[in-house]
Order: C-alpha cells, then structure tokens, then sequence
C-alpha cells in the first residue's frame, strides 16, 4: 500500500484511495475528472492521496459524476489505517488495497468486458485452479 501521506486523517485517505480506484475503473484520467470538478489536476491528486480532505459538497459531486452513491466512497473502511492490523489478508484494508493495484483493475476491465455470463463463470473457474482454490470454484 502507498505510504500514507503524513498527518492525513485516515478517513481522507480510504476516501481518497476509493475516488481514485473508481476513476481508474471508469478509464478517467486525473485531469478529466478534474475539468468535470472545476478543479486542477493536483488538486484531484491531492484528494486521492489524501493530503486535502474533500468537503461534503464536492463529495456529492464527484460521486454524481463517477455515479456512484457517496456510501461507496466509506464502503469498507474499517478503521485507522494506520493500525497494526492493516495487513491482515482478512481485513477491508488489506482487501482495498488488493483491488486498488493496477493489474487488479486490468483483470476487472477485462473481465467485465466478457459479456456471456457463462464465460465469465468459467474464467473465475480457471482462475481459481490457478490459484489452488479449485475447491471454491463452485462456489458463486
């Protein structure tokens, strides 16, 4: 996980870390976002680093514009990220942090880009043979 960014709240920075991880999704770039916000592209990356917090009208903004509701941007968190736990595989943050790196949003793209259901099923299959968890594949 990035280093976080010294005396952020960790709030402001999950908060952050869940703008950029939607925008990533959505093939935005910092500065497309930014246009849509009024705003500069560090300013944008302030706000997903953490280091300036987002004021809860600019919140609802930029939920409006990556449609999402504004519970996603706190879905998941679990605390102060700073907590020794913040590494356990079990935990929202460890989890956050798997699905923030770049490749897993590669393999999200991709896979969503698959449109029969069917082969979506089977590529997660495959996917846990790969990974030694056959015995889940059933299981979804």
């Amino acid at each position: 996980m990035a280093k976080l960014v010294e005396d952020a709240h960790p709030v402001d920075v999950y908060v952050g870390s869940r703008i950029k991880l939607r925008r990533t999704l959505l093939g935005i770039s910092q500065e497309r976002l930014g246009d849509a916000l009024e705003l500069t592209f560090q300013q944008v990356q302030k706000y997903e680093r953490g280091s300036n917090r987002v004021s809860a009208s600019k919140l609802y903004t930029i939920s409006e514009v990556l449609d999402v509701p504004i519970a996603y941007f706190f879905d998941g968190y679990g605390g102060d990220a700073r907590a020794e736990g913040l590494r356990d595989s079990s935990s929202p943050a460890f989890e956050h942090e798997q699905l923030s790196r770049k490749e897993s949003i590669d393999l999200l793209k991709a896979y969503y880009e698959i449109e029969d259901s069917k082969v979506r099923r089977k590529v997660i299959e495959m996917i846990r043979v790969l990974a030694g968890t056959a015995s889940e594949a059933g299981n979804g």
